[in-house]
């Protein structure tokens, strides 16, 4: 029986071609295929192979990429189930989110399939990480390890797998690597190319205690540094783009003869606007008026200096209504009091 030949009694025609060619014990079952007719497909130099317990290659050879990857979800998602469930994929009824349940290939896995270039190629990897509820009793087996967490985010399907979006997969393959230039090619690569913000990708990283690594840290600070790059040339073509006056650019703001008031991307001097690049991971504590940016803002404004914070995610989804905010702080100039001279010096 070749691995295209319809099982009776139920046909294989309303599964993809890389489902006819992987199928867990209980889907044979249920295209009527016993468990011993499969032990005997199976056996050495048979037609069939077993790649995972419970799971089935129909085909002899080595198994691809996209055969790898289902063979993952599918094992992950039939552990565990019984009969009486009714669960299972391809059976009688699915798992609650699908045919895999909650379960998402996640890792440099993933992130393969997200097209990271910096990510080892899927045919390179010994192991699939799958990102799993951390209630589920599950033991790494063969090919396939696992990645415990309390609340799972939405996977993403890339080419029809369920996936961890960017900013998780990074964090579950930064968990597991030491090799400090990887980490630091696809944590930069994840804001060069727009996969995700760097504050996002932050958040996940202490969110997995990852920060306290040494090399997770100097690769945290490219990063950041990467994606405050591209948020000012964002800046630059809000600016431009939408016929904004030409501002200073990159200024520190000083009291004459007094401390410094610290560094705004963008100032205005005539009309007192300056605009901030807010490129941190999200700090509810920073904004309050005892919290660092708080604290400077507040002093700023207190100089009648009006402050206008801009975030590389809004720079990125939101220039036009950015621009229409600064638009407004240089208009509404005219109608308030004169601020303090401050000093403008280069940054």
């Amino acid at each position: 029986m070749s691995h295209n030949t319809p099982l009776s009694p139920r046909p294989l025609h309303h599964l993809s071609d890389v489902q006819r060619r992987v199928l867990t014990s209980r889907q044979l079952r249920e295209h009527g295929v016993t468990a011993a007719v499969a032990a005997e497909r199976c056996r050495a130099g048979g037609p069939w192979q077993q790649i995972l317990p419970g799971v089935h290659l129909l085909h002899p050879g080595p198994a691809t990429s996209e055969e790898r990857l289902l063979a993952a979800l599918l094992y992950t998602a039939s552990r565990g189930q019984t009969a009486a469930s009714g669960g299972g994929p391809g059976g009688g009824g699915e798992p609650a989110g699908g045919p895999y349940g909650e379960a998402m290939i996640t890792g440099l896995a993933a992130l393969s399939l997200h097209h990271f270039s910096s990510a080892p190629p899927l045919p390179s990897l010994d192991h699939v990480d799958v990102l799993v509820p951390r209630t589920r009793r599950l033991r790494a087996t063969g090919f396939v390890r696992f990645v415990r967490a309390g609340a799972l985010p939405s996977p993403q399907y890339v080419a029809g797998v369920p996936t961890a979006p960017v900013a998780r997969a990074l964090a579950d393959a930064v968990g597991r690597l030491s090799d400090a230039a990887l980490v630091r090619g696809l944590l930069t690569e994840s804001v060069r190319h727009g996969h995700c913000e760097a504050a996002t990708v932050v958040k996940e990283l202490s969110s997995a205690r990852l920060l306290s690594r040494p090399h997770v840290v100097d690769a945290v600070d490219a990063l950041l540094a990467e994606g405050r790059a591209i948020a000012e040339g964002r800046l630059y073509d809000m600016v431009r783009g939408y016929g904004l006056p030409e501002p200073l650019w990159n200024v520190e703001l000083r009291l004459p003869g007094g401390p410094g008031l610290g560094g705004v991307d963008a100032y205005w001097r005539e009309q007192a606007v300056a605009v901030e690049i807010d490129a941190r991971a999200p700090r509810p504590e920073e904004d309050t008026p005892h919290g660092g940016y708080g604290r400077k803002r507040e002093h700023l404004e207190g100089l009648g200096i009006t402050v206008v914070r801009v975030t590389p995610k809004r720079l990125r989804d939101c220039l036009e209504e950015q621009a229409a905010v600064v638009r407004t702080a240089l208009i509404a100039a005219a109608d308030r009091d004169p601020a303090s001279y401050v000093v403008v010096l280069p940054r």
